[in-house]
């Protein structure tokens, strides 16, 4: 006979993602209960959690709300990565018609919602984010790419500026549908900043107060007459017979 497995938590996130101080907080809490961070490309997050690997994700929207229940976090700010010595470095933030003129980068594991990017497009694209990044070290082009990941591939030798009129990219707390776990609420409860002592989300059940049983009916007394004095009938005295 085998024991029984110790309950763990595992939870996936994609590049870009940072769950460190929900961790952090999940430890001190749920010391029993070990975390297991499972890293995995946005495209493939979804089919992780419903392949049973995670038992919930940090995923990119949008993902596939019939089988996916998603509790929307954020949403970044988009970025435009350019060598360091490039003359977008010089403004406070850019525009899809400052790009015009530019090559632009665009990696298979793109996860802006483009309807076309901007700029003019590269002869091939990269396979990943990391090696877009590397190509605008040298001078091959641009990138834009959620802040997230510019901070995650940062070089000394790029830098990067807010693009305004551009698609965003939104993180989520992820899990599949018909695996809404004790734990899982659990975490929800913590991303959501949930107190130790806070009920976990779901409504509590309000006690029901026991049904007073009705008091006997007590029959009506007589009504007296005010002022009235109690009479009480005394017998009548039999008068003695004379003897003859």
């Amino acid at each position: 006979m085998t024991d029984q497995q110790a309950p763990m938590f595992r939870l996936a996130y994609v590049p870009g993602a940072t769950p460190a101080k929900w961790v952090r907080i999940w430890q001190e809490r749920l010391p029993d209960v070990p975390l297991e961070l499972v890293p995995v490309p946005a495209a493939e997050a979804p089919g992780l959690l419903l392949a049973g690997e995670a038992d919930a994700g940090l995923v990119r929207l949008p993902v596939d709300r019939t089988v996916l229940s998603a509790i929307p976090l954020y949403t970044e700010t988009t970025v435009v990565v350019v060598p360091k010595d490039h003359v977008v470095t010089a403004v406070e933030e850019a525009s899809p018609a400052d790009l015009a003129d530019e090559v632009l980068l665009h990696p298979l594991d793109d996860v802006l919602p483009w309807d076309r990017p901007p700029g003019l497009p590269a002869l091939e694209r990269p396979a990943t984010t990391g090696d877009a990044i590397e190509l605008v070290a040298a001078g091959i082009g641009l990138l834009v790419v959620p802040q997230s990941l510019a901070r995650l591939h940062h070089r000394r030798d790029v830098a990067y500026r807010p693009l305004t009129e551009a698609p965003s990219s939104s993180v989520a707390l992820s899990w599949p549908e018909d695996r809404h776990t004790d734990l899982v609420e659990q975490f929800i409860g913590i991303v959501r900043g949930r107190t130790v002592n806070s009920t976990r989300g779901r409504p509590p059940q309000q006690p029901q107060q026991p049904q007073q049983k009705p008091k006997p009916k007590q029959a009506p007394k007589p009504e007296r007459t005010p002022g009235a004095a109690r009479v009480t009938a005394k017998p009548a005295r039999r008068k003695p017979r004379r003897r003859s």
